[in-house]
């Protein structure tokens, strides 16, 4: 696998022909034109791409950010049948090395909360933390992932001086459980001054399939989330299981 920086215009359209592959086209177009890419690239950001030969496995966009030393990722994707093959997080080591060497010491950008593979890679993997939380960030979507409903967002800062490390075992939930989700099961525990919060294993299904829990997922996690943030708790990890940890800010990390 390769992975590089870009910036002709081939190789920029490339990368828009791969996201609207994964997110589709709305009523807008494609969901990051190559022309903008191109002057984000003339403007001091990055477009990175992994590579296997001449097949594009994945592309990240990278721009500086707020606030000063901050660079902001607009956005990056796996080439669909092959989320297996460690393409994201070479991307995101490839993007920290980029940004590194260009004297920023942060990169910032949102996540879906509910989307729980992206939240435990972004927490977990890489070790990013988020402790802010947008609100229909996007509005409405309408693309092929983010269904019909509002398009809430956690906003994950990776702190890129520390040296990335080996995934560790994971730690078991502890805690009681407080309250059910919208599928009947538990979905919030408490542990002292942490909390557990788990989000639907495959919300993307859930949406095509029964929209209307997904949408109340939607409504109590946005609650809830809001609630812990507002107490100063962080979310620190997700465990395999789709559970945020939330701890209070500057606690060890304890899930990876």
């Amino acid at each position: 696998m390769e992975i590089v920086e870009v910036d002709s215009m081939p190789d920029v359209r490339a990368v828009s022909n791969l996201f609207t592959e994964v997110w589709g086209r709305t009523d807008e177009g494609a969901p990051l034109h190559s022309d903008v890419m191109k002057s984000l690239i003339h403007a001091g950001g990055a477009v990175t791409v992994a590579r296997d030969g001449e097949r594009l496995l994945g592309a990240a966009v990278l721009t500086p950010g707020t606030p000063a030393g901050s660079a902001y990722s607009l956005l990056a994707a796996v080439a669909p049948g092959t989320v297996d093959r460690g393409t994201g997080r070479a991307l995101k080591l490839r993007q920290r090395e980029w940004a590194l060497q260009h004297g920023f010491t942060e990169i910032r950008w949102t996540f879906d909360p509910l989307v729980a593979r992206n939240a435990r890679f972004n927490l977990s993997v890489l070790g990013a933390t988020a402790s802010e939380y947008e609100e229909a960030f996007y509005g409405v979507m309408s693309d092929d992932l983010n269904g019909e409903d509002e398009a809430d967002r956690l906003v994950a800062v990776w702190d890129l001086s520390p040296e990335p490390e080996p995934e560790a075992p994971e730690v078991p939930l502890g805690g009681e459980p407080v309250a059910d989700g919208p599928d009947g099961d538990p979905f919030l525990r408490t542990e002292g001054d942490s909390r557990w919060l788990r989000v639907p294993r495959d919300v993307v299904a859930l949406r095509r399939t029964m929209p209307e829990q997904a949408s109340a997922w939607r409504t109590v996690v946005r609650e809830q989330f809001l609630e812990a943030f507002g107490a100063g708790l962080v979310a620190s990890g997700v465990s395999r299981s789709s559970w945020y940890h939330l701890t209070p800010r500057g606690a060890p990390r304890s899930v990876s």
